[in-house]
């Protein structure tokens, strides 16, 4: 019986002895696609390759590709550990030719490894293929149907089946074309519906798909034609879970070795009698949570490894989902402190000898699993609080429903009040019951379990609404599936993809002379010439001019006559339409053509900004990694002539002191002058491995990779433009340090003349501090200076303030000293309404609370206008608040001032906004009383 790992290995063995490079696994993160959510096929590392806008060195591959599927159309979460065959994480063998064999031989090799003897050897007799059977206008394949009786299956063990099963597209355009599977017999022990004697290819579970070979022959264009691709391609994978679990005889993926270990490692961690749990019934709810914690540990070990954190959208929610269902099903096991942290070095342990890198980053992995593990615990709390706080606003209106309905209390001489009484009647008919979009904002927000909701609303007498909560978990998928519309990339347009490579001289030189024009685009097509004022892209048989990629921009200059006595175009920028292929954003001074000779120059001094800039950034990446940790990796940046900017893992801000050490560690390698030495052509294996060369996240490189080395302190694989040594770089000053997302900071710095930018400014910041802080009396640094000087300042401001405000307090208070010439009696109650302006509101209440002492027995009522504001305050004695209540009183006093307010019986507060309505409003106060004591 093979082993998982034997299997993988068979598999890219059989395939180099057919002439196919073996391709390391692409990172869970698609490199450069912002279509995809996660790797989810082997293809997806070779979509630009499909799509003609890469070009590998190698017209044949397999790989073991790590995938995920967990969100957007691919979010049947819910399923994993309840089914043989769904898992979020998962391994996909394939082989794939880009424009080199075709069907007959992508089928003989597929039948050869699946039934030799010497390889997988499958009894045929148990193996069914299916072909396209031909709709919309295209033809059946009946090529396939050829080929697959050439190698010896029998006609009645092909079936034709349609579109939906049997037709594959990349996106809505793009390649595309029919495919062909294998499917195997597990027998009738495997049907999920009891079938004995039922027939391929019926769905119950019986026939499962082990082998998909997708035959890439078109490209469906924007109005939906399908063009003959003219280089046919070969995308096939197999799944190394379900085959597994063919050679090794299990009915499910979860009894194979690749799930066994981890199973023992999730019941040993929960406490859970994992044999007996194992020989019992498959739908028991103890051997399912231990399925979704093996599953899901594999899920979350390998996205973290590939730079991937907990985070509240994009991927990071899709992880935190996964994380957490993981964690809760260990709860439901009576798991009750973290555990899912330890899973991480059971998955590293299984997978390290296919995948090395878990080694590195398995301790960081778990750590973060661990953090994740302790809030999850304090949201789970949250969860639960609102939970019964939900129960008991459930138990309470119906309470008040039964209350109406035996009381009568709405008036049914009304409309309304008969309306309202025959909704509360339903309730009472109906029952207690809980919704089902509030109990999924406590599965999806909280992570509470629905079978816990369920039972919290079973112990309560409540019913829970499943249909409501069931529409909730559907339009979440739906959002989810609208996020992200994967694999809608256009294929590169024509004139760029018949070109050959461009070669780039930029490395050595920034000018270049007797370039030839291969090709001209004008709005997307190719042209033969530009006019003088017209903007394009031309691409040259060789060029100096670096283009985007590897988060440095593309350098400008100009295009020069063969003379170099006139410009010809003014060149904006650089990109690379197809890996190799460098297009010149040009704007034509004078008449282009196809085939006529330019200059290319480079502007220098913008290209050394820019090298200086991108050095620096190697230096702040090695920095950050010895201040902070080796958990630093570079998660994005930019490199241009003006500053660097550079994103990185890490979980917490950065503390004032390591910025500053940091930024004194890179300076003194700059001040080193330390020699940058470049090292081309280097295998990738040897650079990672033997140079311990950093590969960045999110970049994809190809077979042979360059090397940059500044000394021991920093090496990467990078392509980009660099000083000769460091001390060209001048200075690095880090100007700013923030978040990005969840676990990704951003730093941002200048170098060369932008530090000397920077220092002019502070030198003059430093002449301003001077004229308020004399030199002489400056015992620190101008900062500290300064500092001290604005706190001296903003002391005495408060100062003044504190005894402004005592004024004005002071003001109002002798303005209404003799308070008896003020006071009006309204039927028998003593009435003060005063102006006080420019007061603030504490301080109009403590003089509405000393009035009120003053009168003994009263209504105060208080108006104030600041700042093109009013404020309006009542102040009622305690004996007269059954008579006069101050809510009452300030109401119809501040609309006369556009406002509006309330408050307690014995104090109102209200605002407005008209101050001049301020004295009309304050002569309301006494009809408004008066109208009360009526």
């Amino acid at each position: 019986m093979p082993t998982g790992s034997e299997i993988r290995e068979q598999f890219l063995r059989f395939f180099e002895a057919k002439g196919h490079r073996r391709v390391h696994s692409s990172s869970l993160v698609p490199a450069n696609d912002p279509t995809l959510l996660f790797t989810n096929a082997g293809m997806n590392q070779f979509k630009d390759v499909f799509l003609g806008s890469e070009r590998r060195e190698y017209l044949r591959a397999a790989t073991s590709q790590k995938c995920v599927r967990a969100g957007g159309k691919h979010n049947d979460l819910e399923n994993v550990g309840f089914t043989k065959r769904h898992h979020t994480f998962f391994e996909m063998l394939g082989n794939f030719s880009f424009g080199d064999y075709f069907k007959r031989e992508a089928i003989a090799y597929a039948w050869d490894l699946v039934t030799s003897p010497e390889w997988f050897g499958i009894p045929q007799e148990r193996l069914y293929v299916t072909i396209f059977n031909g709709e919309q206008g295209i033809p059946r394949d009946s090529e396939a149907e050829q080929y697959w009786r050439e190698v010896k299956v029998p006609q009645d063990r092909i079936f034709a089946m349609g579109m939906k099963d049997n037709f594959w597209s990349m996106g809505e355009t793009g390649p595309c074309g029919p495919c062909s599977e294998i499917h195997y017999d597990m027998g009738p022990a495997a049907s999920d519906e009891g079938h004995t004697d039922c027939k391929f290819p019926c769905d119950c579970g019986r026939y499962v798909e082990i082998w998909n070979l997708v035959f890439m022959q078109f490209d469906r264009d924007s109005q939906g034609t399908l063009n003959p691709l003219p280089k046919p391609s070969i995308d096939t994978g197999v799944g190394l879970e379900r085959v597994a679990a063919v050679l090794q005889g299990k009915l499910s993926n979860y009894d194979t070795d690749l799930f066994i270990p981890l199973i023992d490692a999730a019941a040993r961690l929960t406490g859970v009698e994992v044999r007996r749990e194992l020989a019992a019934e498959r739908g028991s709810r103890s051997a399912a949570s231990l399925r979704v914690i093996a599953d899901h540990a594999r899920a979350t070990t390998f996205l973290i490894s590939d730079g991937v954190l907990p985070a509240n959208e994009g991927r990071g929610y899709v992880l935190r989902k996964i994380l957490r269902r993981g964690i809760r099903h260990g709860r439901l096991l009576g798991a009750g402190k973290p555990f899912m942290y330890q899973m991480v070095f059971a998955v590293r342990d299984l997978m390290k000898d296919a995948y090395p890198e878990l080694v590195e980053t398995a301790d960081r992995t778990a750590k973060i699993v661990q953090e994740e593990e302790r809030r999850f615990a304090h949201t789970l709390d949250a969860g639960l609080s609102r939970l019964e706080a939900d129960l008991q606003a459930v138990r309470r209106n119906m309470a008040d429903a039964q209350r109406v309905v035996t009381e009568q209390e709405p008036l049914t001489d009304s409309g309304v009040g008969r309306a309202q009484l025959a909704q509360y009647r339903h309730q009472v008919e109906r029952g207690m019951v809980y919704r089902g979009d509030h109990a999924f904002k406590l599965y999806d927000t909280f992570g509470l379990p629905f079978d816990f909701i369920m039972d919290a609303c079973r112990d309560a007498g409540i019913s829970l609404d499943v249909e409501g909560f069931e529409r909730a978990m559907e339009a979440q998928r739906e959002r989810a599936r609208a996020s992200w519309k994967g694999g809608a990339k256009q294929s590169a347009a024509p004139v760029f993809r018949d070109l050959a490579k461009t070669a780039f001289e930029g490395y050595r030189q920034t000018e270049s002379e007797d370039c030839e024009v291969l090709a001209i685009v004008k709005d997307g097509q190719g042209v033969q010439s530009l006019k003088p004022g017209d903007e394009g892209e031309v691409v040259l048989d060789r060029t100096p001019f670096y283009a985007d990629s590897g988060g440095q921009v593309g350098d400008i200059g100009v295009f020069y006559n063969t003379e170099h006595n006139a410009v010809v175009a003014e060149v904006n920028g650089c990109v690379m339409p197809v890996q190799g292929v460098r297009a010149h954003k040009v704007k034509a001074r004078q008449p282009m053509h196809v085939g006529m000779k330019v200059d290319a120059v480079v502007h220098t001094e913008v290209r050394e900004a820019t090298m200086r800039n991108h050095t620096a950034t190697h230096l702040l990446h090695a920095g950050l990694r010895e201040i902070l940790g080796k958990h630093v990796k570079q998660a994005g940046s930019l490199v241009d002539p003006q500053h660097l900017r550079f994103d990185f893992s890490h979980f917490a801000s950065v503390a004032d002191e390591e910025l500053q050490d940091t930024e004194d560690l890179i300076n003194k390698e700059v001040l080193r002058n330390t020699k940058v030495q470049t090292i081309e052509d280097v295998p990738i294996d040897v650079a990672i491995n033997e140079y311990k060369a950093m590969a960045l996240f999110g970049e994809k490189y190809g077979e042979r990779v360059r090397v940059i080395k500044i000394g021991d302190f920093s090496t990467e694989l990078c392509g980009g433009t660099h000083t000769a040594a460091t001390g060209e770089i001048g200075l690095i000053k880090i100007m700013s340090e923030g978040s990005v997302s969840s676990g990704v900071r951003r730093v941002e710095a200048v170098s060369g003349e932008g530090s000397l930018k920077h220092f002019r400014r502070d030198h003059e910041l430093e002449s301003v501090v001077s004229t308020l802080v004399p030199r002489a009396q400056q015992s620190g640094s101008p900062a500290d200076a300064l500092r001290s000087e604005l706190e001296k300042r903003e002391a005495e401001v408060r100062k003044l303030q504190k005894e402004l405000e005592q004024l004005r307090m002071k003001s109002a208070a002798s303005s209404v000293a003799s308070i008896d010439e003020k006071v009006r009696d309204v039927s028998g109650v003593k009435v003060l309404a005063h102006r006080v302006d420019n007061l603030e509101r504490g301080q109009m209440r403590t003089l509405v609370d000393n009035l009120r002492n003053k009168l003994g027995s009263g209504v105060v009522v208080l108006g104030s206008a600041q700042d093109g504001k009013v404020a309006l305050i009542v102040g009622v004695t305690a004996d007269l608040t059954g008579k006069v209540q101050a809510g009452k009183v300030i109401k119809p006093v501040a609309e006369k001032v556009g406002g509006s307010g309330g408050g307690r019986p014995d104090m109102a507060e209200a605002g407005g906004k008209d101050p001049g309505q301020l004295d009309a409003a304050l002569s309301e106060a006494y009809r408004a009383v008066e109208s009360l004591l009526k």
